[in-house]
């Protein structure tokens, strides 16, 4: 079959791979659409990341498609179901595991080569992250599953209350999908980014309010006149940019929670006033990947015709364009691009 793989920085290859063939409790879908996002790019100009992969590999994690292949011991599905498999799944046995921490699992099943014509699913995965695709999604909408699951795991970290003003960093998809599931729990949210074009869509999803940072160089004095002098009381980092932690937790009033949720590149590190941390009572967290809970949340939300998905989905693209895509995201020309086979 043919599949792009991943052999460092900036090195993406559409080579012909052996294709798939399950094992005991593992199935193979066809992929109908692979949806690029915002750990791709990193990964791609990284060249690798720190939990989920290495190279030479597969490369690519969010996907939905149909069943093509059952191996033995499979149950429950059939030759051509349309399925979507989260990127990872859980052992449900470690210390972490029994106290439901399960994006902290320290023996997770991870799941790479989305961006190919078949992806076999490993057993510990189809046992408990695939999911049946509803007849009316689309497969491109279904594949993003996976981000949403995060952003709704992010969200239920936040310690959001109805009357919380949330001040959200970065205007990529994960925080326009910030933007999407926090319009439904509370007032007032601001939306920070450096795209005017994803900023019109963040007030598509509910943003109260945008503002362009180019526009706006005092970004913390901007929040401040928000917010009577004190702050927002959440702030989520969307962008995973050290400089942008630093002033997500400058944003924050007393009492506040910063929830760092975009991840940065490996070994890097921040500084922060230990004078305002303390006497300012901050909570300050990071947030990382999801759980089979917000990953079934993530879906039935999806169905939400409400809510504009398609908007995220700037392009459709074939397999043999990837690396003119991730140029083009890394330009900021398009958000997700929807990668079919042909």
């Amino acid at each position: 079959m043919l599949a792009v793989v991943l052999y460092g920085k900036e090195d993406l290859r559409l080579e012909k791979v052996t294709d798939p063939v399950p094992g005991v409790g593992e199935l193979v879908i066809e992929v109908n659409a692979a949806t690029t996002c915002g750990t791709d790019l990193k990964v791609w100009r990284r060249g690798g990341h720190a939990k989920m992969l290495r190279p030479p590999t597969v490369f690519g994690h969010e996907a939905a498609g149909r069943i093509v292949a059952l191996g033995e011991g499979v149950s429950g599905w059939k030759i051509g179901d349309r399925v979507v498999p989260n990127n990872s799944a859980p052992c449900m046995n470690c210390f972490f595991c029994q106290r439901q921490e399960f994006s902290l699992c320290n023996r997770i099943t991870w799941n790479n080569g989305t961006f190919a014509e078949y992806l076999k699913i490993p057993a510990q995965i189809v046992q408990y992250n695939l999911l049946p695709i509803p007849d009316e999604l689309p497969d491109a909408i279904a594949a993003m599953t996976e981000p949403l699951a995060c952003v709704l795991h992010g969200v239920a970290r936040s310690q959001i209350q109805p009357n919380s003003r949330v001040l959200i960093l970065g205007d990529g998809a994960i925080g326009l999908m910030f933007v999407a599931v926090l319009a439904r729990q509370v007032r007032d949210i601001w939306l920070i980014g450096g795209n005017q074009p994803r900023l019109e869509i963040g007030s598509k999803f509910g943003a109260s309010q945008t503002f362009n940072y180019h526009q706006y160089p005092g970004l913390t004095a901007l929040v401040k006149d928000l917010t009577e002098g004190r702050g927002a009381d959440i702030v989520i980092e969307a962008t995973g940019v050290p400089s942008v932690w630093e002033q997500a937790i400058a944003c924050v009033r007393p009492g506040g929670v910063v929830n760092l949720f975009g991840g940065c590149p490996k070994d890097t590190h921040i500084t922060i006033n230990t004078e305002q941390l303390h006497y300012s009572e901050l909570t300050i967290k990071g947030v990382f990947h999801n759980t089979p809970k917000y990953v079934r949340q993530a879906l039935n939300l999806l169905t939400n015709t409400a809510i504009p998905w398609e908007l995220l989905i700037s392009d459709r693209r074939p397999l043999q364009d990837l690396e003119q895509v991730f140029q083009d995201m890394q330009r900021r020309k398009v958000i997700k691009v929807a990668i079919s086979q042909i």
